[in-house]
């Protein structure tokens, strides 16, 4: 039985993907669906098209605990670059139906250990109470029969065809994911039959963007800090830059692809203010499709320039400073709606323990850290990383800068242990992962207890050394 969907407005809508058609339907359900249209899509040739279910906290808020808001805006990017198709927005679709309210009692239950399926059945609510037959009727009155559907869910390709339009294509849009939302990505693939979600793995690097996760390990923040993975590129004799700080590119396309996959996992990214001034990064996620982490910089005194890339408002930006920073220059970042937060000063630069303290504080479950030299070894000398993830390229440049710097280690026996060891190789360079068991026979938390002095492990943000991606 068919659902009639009734036009009740229509307006030429401006977005940042280009000028789209926003047609809007009233259905007997009460609820108006919204029909966001390009080019000519009643001329009986397969259009390009997205069903796209409510999601406010996705879309709206960008929340990260799914990928909604990250596929709608793909979707609309996808029919921009073709000029023709569709997205169906569908209202009364929020939670996979169950609503806001439910949705948010959901995500209790899944902070309780439930998966997003099992968090409806513990309520006794439906895994999918979605329906597409308004959709499908919405797509009959704009005069579209037959889509090629931009989806990772087949229970959208069935809801459309059974409703009488013909899916000829189906186009996966999968993502790459974070670390607060791989769990619910890989549930939907293996209890809800979706198509890749998460993208693939890493063995199988191609077009999807790669799933990093074996790279990542297990992210469990200690006490007090977040998880903190150190990634950078070298060449094959260990530089990070050449004696005059140049490091591009020291790694191929493929391995900055798994970077900006990385960047996307993590919940933010950091570099010392060196890194901002010698190579002025973006930090941003550009190479696959993935949300931008919180950009990090540390810089005791405010030497940050202000035409920096990482100022700008691509993703949102914190500094870490120390009270010798002036306060007009703090305002000045502030006016920019940059983030600025004052920590212990440490004997050269940022205090680290309390760096990570605040981090922790805002929400940072794993920090990603990109460099530059002096960062990755103060770090490392405070026992504060988890895991390292280094990329080696088949470069010999001779004289240039170490990734580590003086770790004050006398003897092989005493220097920091790594294992369980993760390797992939791409067209040309090999990355390799490990997890930080501890320095020697000491476990790294008993090392990191020892510096309880304050300031005894500062950043030493001057002169830090290149490393960073851009």
């Amino acid at each position: 039985m068919e659902t009639p969907a009734r036009e009740v407005a229509s307006v030429s809508l401006p977005t940042e993907f280009g000028v789209f058609q926003a047609r809007a339907f009233e259905c007997e359900s009460g609820f108006v669906y919204l029909a966001l249209t390009q080019g000519d899509i009643a001329d009986g040739e397969p259009v390009l098209a997205r069903l796209h279910s409510e999601c406010l906290t996705g879309d709206a808020l960008r929340s990260l605990r799914c990928d909604c808001g990250l596929q709608l805006r793909l979707a609309l990017r996808a029919i921009a670059a073709e000029r023709r198709g569709v997205v169906v927005y569908a209202t009364g679709h929020e939670g996979r139906g169950i609503g806001l309210v439910n949705k948010l009692r959901a995500y209790l239950e899944q902070e309780r250990g439930a998966d997003t399926v099992d968090a409806n059945l513990r309520l006794g609510l439906p895994v999918d109470a979605r329906s597409y037959a308004e959709a499908a009727a919405v797509l009959t009155a704009l005069g579209v029969r037959s889509v090629h559907l931009l989806t990772n869910n087949p229970a959208k390709v069935e809801g459309l065809q059974a409703a009488g339009i013909l899916v000829t294509a189906v186009h996966p849009l999968p993502t790459a994911p974070n670390v607060k939302n791989i769990d619910y990505l890989r549930t939907k693939s293996r209890r809800m039959r979706h198509i890749a979600p998460a993208g693939e793995a890493l063995a199988v690097l191609g077009p999807t963007p790669p799933d990093v996760s074996r790279l990542l390990g297990p992210v469990d923040p200690p006490p007090g800090r977040p998880f903190v993975v150190l990634k950078y590129a070298q060449t094959l004799d260990g530089r990070i830059a050449t004696r005059t700080g140049d490091s591009k590119w020291i790694s191929g396309e493929a391995e900055r692809r798994i970077s900006h996959a990385l960047r996307a996992a993590a919940d933010a990214v950091l570099v010392g203010v060196g890194t901002v001034v010698q190579d002025d990064p973006r930090l941003t996620v550009r190479m696959v499709p993935g949300v931008s982490p919180l950009r990090v910089v540390l810089d005791s005194t405010l030497r940050i320039p202000s035409s920096a890339l990482i100022l700008e408002d691509e993703a949102p930006t914190l500094v870490l400073t120390t009270p010798r920073s002036p306060a007009d220059g703090r305002a000045t970042l502030q006016a920019r709606e940059v983030m600025v937060e004052v920590v212990r000063q440490g004997p050269g630069g940022v205090d680290l323990r309390d760096a990570l303290a605040l981090l922790r504080e805002l929400g940072v479950r794993c920090l990603l850290v990109e460099g530059g030299a002096k960062v990755i070894t103060s770090l490392l000398r405070g026992a504060f990383v988890d895991r390292v993830i280094v990329s080696v390229s088949g470069t010999i440049i001779g004289r240039g800068t170490e990734a580590v710097g003086d770790l004050e280690i006398d003897r092989v026996a005493d220097g920091v242990t790594l294992g369980n060891r993760t390797v992939h190789a791409t067209d040309e360079d090999l990355l390799i992962a490990w997890d930080v068991l501890g320095r020697g026979a000491e476990p790294a938390a008993a090392a990191a207890a020892d510096l309880a002095i304050e300031d005894a492990i500062p950043l030493a943000d001057t002169a830090d050394a290149a490393g960073a991606v851009p």
